[in-house]
């Protein structure tokens, strides 16, 4: 394996076929950094423009359309102590007749103690300054480069990854994604030292990150939509409009690797899922919004893969 350490000097307000940034090989592994959703680096400079900066892309070599990029989120979280996140519901995701309640919405400054695992409020709001806040760093924004020469916002998501937003991108998960061009071209981006479900006011803790992640493919492997794992459970994802939309590209998803995989029929595998499966929120904030279909591990014991 091996490791190179990549400082990104341009970034990517789109997924798409960019000149790579970095050229590597199957169980490579990659340390480097992010910026925050503005463009902020580690020394609260802005070096970019929004929305969603991404480092990359990176090649990975032999990777061709059909195979499915394997990438492990070995270690990742904030580099410098600041942050920031909105402080108010999304005016969609309340009842419309409250929507005129809804005061401005401002920007909220977060102070984050590594040592501490914590992050707590630098601006005032009303009771909640005393709160330390648990660090739960994720990354908002990964996925490679889309076919048919797109390029496609980082503000939004597809079937290439995107900007999902969901909370359970964090260190020791593994994500794959089909491949849809020649090297693949990953891009990340878009911490967040903590964020809900859903990113119910639009943003999580914005801040930079370090982060190191290793790759791998399988080769002739093809999936439809981002899957991936972790110590407890499988989970696929499904990005769309509507909310019913992105529920069934991932329900469907993990129908499919649970046929193709652990050797299931259509009746087993939807019982299996009626009776354990769980769909969560990724995001319902974005234009494409992202659930996700989990089973826990424990329940696959013994069927195999």
């Amino acid at each position: 394996m091996t490791t190179h350490h990549f400082q990104p000097v341009v970034y990517y307000n789109t997924f798409g076929s960019h000149p790579p940034a970095l050229r590597i090989s199957p169980g490579d592994r990659v340390v480097t950094s992010t910026l925050d959703a503005w463009g902020g680096d580690a020394a609260g400079a802005t070096v970019a423009g929004k929305p969603n900066p991404q480092t990359g892309p990176f090649l990975i070599e032999g990777a061709e359309p059909g195979d499915t990029l394997v990438v492990t989120l070995e270690r990742l979280g904030p580099n410098r102590a600041s942050g920031f996140s909105r402080s108010i519901l999304a005016e969609h995701v309340v009842d419309p007749n409250f929507v005129r309640q809804l005061p401005e919405n401002q920007l909220l400054d977060w102070n984050m103690d590594a040592s501490q695992g914590t992050a707590s409020l630098i601006s005032d709001v009303a009771r909640l300054s005393p709160i330390h806040f648990p660090l739960r760093p994720m990354l908002g924004c990964l996925g490679v480069a889309p076919g048919g020469g797109q390029a496609i916002s980082t503000a939004t998501s597809g079937d290439f990854g995107g900007n999902m937003d969901y909370r359970g991108f964090t260190a020791g998960v593994s994500v794959y994604f089909p491949v849809f061009v020649p090297g693949a071209l990953f891009f990340l981006g878009d911490g967040h030292a903590l964020q809900g479900d859903g990113e119910l006011v639009g943003t999580g803790i914005e801040t930079s990150f370090d982060v190191t992640f290793s790759v791998n493919l399988q080769k002739g492997k093809t999936i439809r939509w981002p899957r991936g794992e972790n110590a407890d459970e499988i989970f696929t994802l499904g990005n769309g409009r509507p909310l019913d939309q992105a529920l069934s590209f991932a329900v469907t998803e993990m129908l499919e690797w649970l046929v193709a995989d652990y050797r299931l029929d259509l009746a087993g595998a939807s019982t299996l899922l009626g009776m354990m499966g769980e769909c969560v929120l990724g995001n319902v904030f974005d234009p494409a919004y992202t659930m996700v279909c989990k089973l826990p591990k424990g329940v696959l014991a013994g069927l195999g893969q």
